[in-house]
């Protein structure tokens, strides 16, 4: 009775686990794994604290990598896409307990235009989830709601999850993120 009752034990999990979406199952494997992954780009790292932060940024200000964006709190990088086309990186941390768990990145082709369909938003995304793979490593997978009216592509490497998607007619979003600190939070402060 006993080895009966292990064998629906998993024969359950095994259908529970089945039952996941893809995106559960590469969660909860890069969760379990326990591995840490804090780099981001250009120096810094989730989990660093907002003084090196602004160190890291105006050290590669004055060597003219970095600049102000365009809003009161941005910092902007002119990046050449993997396609050849000119780009604006654009981001801004967000901190919990004075530390990095959240970096949200805005992409905007240089010469973008409505008319211009070589410089697209679906081409940009393209180009983004290009320049993360080259950065970050293939395994990016993609998400879509049913009707495939909202598609993200995203890579779960230990603790840091990258989320890409299309944010406007003209703009890619990369939302960089401690994911066991994000989930953390409280809901009312995501």
């Amino acid at each position: 009775m006993k080895f009966i009752n292990k064998s629906i034990l998993v024969v359950f999990a095994l259908l529970l686990f089945s039952c996941k979406s893809d995106y559960q199952k590469m969660e909860s494997k890069a969760l379990e794994s326990g591995e840490i992954h804090n780099d981001l780009f250009l120096g810094l790292e989730l989990g660093m604290d907002k003084k090196s932060f602004y160190e890291v940024c105006w050290d590669l200000n004055k060597e003219g990598i970095l600049s102000n964006g365009p809003t009161e709190l941005s910092v902007e990088y002119n990046v050449e896409m993997p396609s050849g086309n000119s780009a604006k990186m654009r981001f801004y941390p967000k901190f919990k307990e004075e530390k990095i768990y959240l970096m949200p990145v805005e992409f905007n082709y240089e010469s973008w235009a409505l008319w211009n369909e070589e410089l697209s938003v679906e081409k940009l995304r393209i180009d983004v989830v290009a320049l993360f793979e080259k950065w970050y490593g293939a395994g990016f997978i993609e998400v879509a709601s049913e009707d495939r009216s909202q598609i993200a592509y995203i890579k779960m490497d230990g603790n840091r999850r990258i989320r890409l998607f299309n944010k406007s007619i003209s703009s890619v979003r990369a939302e960089i993120v401690d994911l066991p600190i994000q989930k953390s939070l409280d809901p009312n402060e995501l």
